[in-house]
């Protein structure tokens, strides 16, 4: 027996400090959802994790631009869907006035009814956007001929977490010039019939721009799916990689709990032995 140190004090106090290290990383653990808190719980770990959050982080604005280009694509089509049936409206009256049956009086007033209906489609085509974003834009772009409707440009959307993941939108010019609906004319008989062709041919240009809009919102709906499917694989696994698993940690804390409580008693075992040579000296 020895005086000079209390070797047993020492080492059942540094064993104290060690099981009290464990748990006050386990109750971390268990307070914070995490079992990697800082790099020194797993470097590997942590560096892995930090890269799958952001990759999860541009799945997730990928998944808002899916919806913000299937908006874009449902606003183009509403509205060229008013733009059709206004065609269809000038088809009938192009027909009527082909008709025999009616006077210059009345070819008058159906040929008005036509220029009030390419005032409105010139409206729509100027004033159609999305979030101040032109989408028929005709301004004063003359009419051509050759090419019906008129190609204005396009956007890229972003569809993915990564540069190369676009998908591009073709927009077109859809005024009535560009429509080649300029030269309508239902005030005579002749007129009216000539402009049936080109009433048809304007109806097939904006059937061909709906099917587009269609084709994209339909791709863009695929995307969503598809990257709604990743985000959530990704988020799984980086949640295995990061989150404590609280069943094990609880089983954990538990063991150090008793552990500490074990380590308190045998520190206290061991000063007693200082009072045991005490009463040897008396």
């Amino acid at each position: 027996m020895i005086i000079q140190h209390n070797i047993p004090g020492l080492n059942a106090t540094r064993n104290k400090g060690i099981v009290q290290g464990k748990l006050k990383k386990s109750l971390e653990k268990l307070s914070s959802g995490y079992k990697i808190n800082r790099a020194g719980d797993d470097a590997a770990g942590l560096a892995l994790s930090e890269g799958m959050r952001n990759q999860i982080k541009g799945l997730e604005k990928a998944l808002q631009n899916c919806n913000d280009g299937i908006a874009l694509a449902n606003t183009g089509d509403g509205a060229l869907a008013e733009v059709h049936a206004m065609l269809q409206r000038m088809q009938t009256l192009a027909n009527q006035s082909a008709n025999g049956t009616y006077n210059t009086a009345a070819r008058q007033n159906l040929d008005f009814e036509r220029e009030q209906l390419l005032a409105e489609i010139d409206r729509i085509a100027s004033a159609t956007n999305f979030d101040d974003i032109p989408l028929f834009d005709y301004g004063d772009i003359p009419a051509d001929t050759s090419d019906i409707p008129v190609y204005s440009g396009g956007l890229d959307l972003q569809i993915g977490p990564t540069r190369a993941e676009t998908l591009a939108v073709e927009l077109y010019h859809m005024g009535s010039k560009q429509l080649l609906l300029q030269d309508t004319d239902f005030k005579t008989q002749s007129g009216a019939n000539d402009s049936v062709d080109m009433i048809n041919k304007a109806i097939e240009a904006v059937a061909d721009v709906r099917a587009a809009f269609g084709a994209v919102s339909n791709r863009m709906e695929h995307a969503y799916a598809n990257l709604s499917v990743e985000t959530e694989n990704m988020t799984a696994a980086e949640s295995q990689i990061r989150d404590t698993d609280m069943a094990w940690e609880f089983t954990q804390y538990t063991k150090e709990n008793i552990l500490l409580q074990s380590a308190n008693s045998m520190n206290a075992q061991a000063n007693s032995i200082v009072g045991q040579i005490l009463s040897l000296l008396q």
